[in-house]
């Protein structure tokens, strides 16, 4: 009994441990298996960040380009994806600062996809438009707090892990964004 529960546990572990073996070793199809398996987590988290389709694909590109060669680095300390997401995270971050540097942040697209994707019509509407907008406003570093934890679900350890940072300074950054989206919520709530 004991074998079988095992052989159904550990499998998945030994298989990642392997794709990285062989891709520390050079074998770029083990790398895009990897990718692959993290894919749809790191386009959300870019695409939460950014809130652009063609700078999360470049932001991507960027991050899987320095993942690949700092994976001979990698030492399984954490999962490829938590490990995947900090540079994610962090090459997310750098472009941001990049967008502000350059005074090109694109209220107008945030909008537009924040209306877009909302199912509902009017105040449901209205809402997202004000909270990708109140989004946008926040600092790069209580940006990705707010969405990994509220968005996406994460713990205050595995974003500590991601980021870089304390789980109290996760939480402390995360108050800080909560606080500032409240009135942008309140607004709406008190319009309603």
């Amino acid at each position: 009994m004991l074998l079988i529960f095992i052989a159904v546990v550990d499998p998945p572990q030994r298989g990642e441990r392997r794709l990285i073996k062989r891709a520390q070793g050079g074998d770029v199809g083990a790398f895009e298996q990897l990718l692959e398996a993290n894919g749809a987590a790191m386009r959300r988290l870019a695409y939460s960040m950014l809130g652009d389709e063609a700078t999360m694909d470049d932001v991507l590109q960027t991050a899987y380009v320095r993942a690949f060669r700092a994976l001979p680095k990698f030492d399984g300390r954490s999962s490829f994806g938590t490990w995947l997401h900090r540079i994610v995270a962090n090459a997310a971050v750098d472009e941001l600062r990049r967008i502000a540097r350059r005074g090109e942040v694109d209220l107008e697209a945030l909008e537009g996809r924040a209306a877009a994707s909302s199912p509902d019509i009017g105040d449901a509407s209205d809402t997202r438009m004000d909270l990708a907008n109140a989004l946008a406003g926040l600092p790069a570093d209580l940006r990705i707090v707010v969405l990994m934890v509220d968005a996406e679900g994460y713990s205050y350890d595995e974003v500590a892990e991601v980021v870089g940072i304390p789980p109290g300074t996760v939480a402390s950054r995360l108050s800080r964004a909560r606080a500032a989206l409240r009135p942008v919520l309140d607004a709406r709530s008190e319009a309603a």
